[in-house]
C-alpha cells in the first residue's frame, strides 16, 4: 500500500507538464545521451568516407607490395 503513494508522486512528476519538470527531463535525457557521445568523440578527427577509402587503399597496396616479395602468405 505504501508503494501506491510513491507511484502517485512519480506520476505527478512525469505527467504534470510543469515547466521546471519538462526542463529537468530534457536536461536528464541530454546528459544521458550527451556524456557518452562526448566521451566517444573527443580527440578524434572526423573524416569523410573518401578519406577512409584512400587510407584503406594505401594500406592495402603497402601490405600487398611488402607481402609478395617475402612469400609469407597464409595459404599453404
Amino acid at each position: 500500500m505504501g508503494s501506491e503513494a510513491t507511484s502517485n508522486g512519480s506520476n505527478h512528476f512525469l505527467y504534470s507538464g510543469d515547466k521546471k519538470h519538462v526542463l529537468a527531463g530534457i536536461a536528464i535525457i541530454s546528459a544521458v545521451f550527451g556524456v557518452p557521445w562526448y566521451l566517444m568523440n573527443r580527440g578524434t578527427k572526423h573524416q569523410s568516407h573518401q578519406d577512409y577509402l584512400e587510407r584503406a587503399d594505401k594500406a592495402r597496396s603497402e601490405r600487398l607490395s611488402s607481402g609478395s616479395g617475402s612469400g609469407s602468405g597464409s595459404a599453404r
